[in-house]
């Protein structure tokens, strides 16, 4: 299907301080994660695959295992569905495992075995929405497009869209992604979302917002008004 179009938004009040804050967290607080050390199109895909609906802990136990199986997206192509199904097994919802085998012959058949690098070739693919569409743009190719999944939506709606709470529309959401992002592309891009997602899953989380512990709480609506900070007011570190 076709990618919906972002809409192009202005940055936030205090996009800078935001994005300097939050990376500087990132280098001493994010997680190494074994999709985390490569660039590889496929792993990066791999991975994000199975963390739909999954938690990070539970995926790490099969990642690795899967690709020792199914090492390149030509080897997956040319697999037997049964055996695919087989070395997701524990994983569960199953229907993802099917999807991946089948957006690996279609890359092989349609893209010359090449994983598209753009989100508006992605989407197309099967078992891509829009988010893994971004997230392997992002964390493949380092482009600068946003990648917003449940926690990312939550950071940006806590952080520039506080009045809008729930309410806060998928289009807002993607359209300050983009403009967080905007420019960036590199491993610029590629430490941006994966630091905003990082946030989301450790401290800006869905049960409780932590802001005393958050360190972009000076950046953000809802940190700031907790700490009793004016966004006006603020000073930078």
């Amino acid at each position: 299907m076709p990618a919906k179009s972002t809409p192009r938004a202005a940055a936030p009040v205090r996009a800078a301080e935001f994005r300097r804050r939050l990376l500087r967290w990132f280098r001493g607080h994010g997680r190494d994660l074994p999709w985390r050390r490569t660039r590889d199109p496929y792993h990066v895909l791999v991975a994000e695959f199975m963390l739909q609906q999954t938690q990070v802990s539970r995926v790490e136990a099969y990642y690795h295992r899967f690709l020792e199986r199914y090492p390149t997206l030509q080897a997956l192509a040319r697999a037997e569905s049964g055996m695919v199904r087989e070395a997701w097994s524990g994983l569960g919802y199953y229907r993802r495992a099917d999807h991946l085998h089948r957006l690996a012959r279609v890359v092989l058949e349609d893209h010359g075995g090449t994983i598209p690098s753009e989100p508006e070739h992605l989407v197309r693919l099967p078992g891509v929405g829009r988010y893994t569409a971004g997230a392997v743009a992002s964390f493949a190719y380092e482009r600068a497009t946003p990648a917003i999944d449940t926690n990312v939506a939550r950071v940006i709606r806590r952080a520039f869209h506080p009045r809008l709470g729930a309410r806060a529309t998928e289009r807002r959401l993607w359209a300050t992604g983009a403009a967080l992002v905007r420019g960036r592309d590199g491993p610029a891009a590629w430490a941006f979302n994966q630091a905003i997602m990082e946030l989301g899953a450790l401290v800006c989380t869905a049960r409780v917002a932590r802001c005393g512990e958050c360190p972009v709480r000076t950046a953000c609506a809802t940190g700031s008004k907790r700490a009793g900070v004016t966004l006006s007011a603020a000073k930078g570190p």
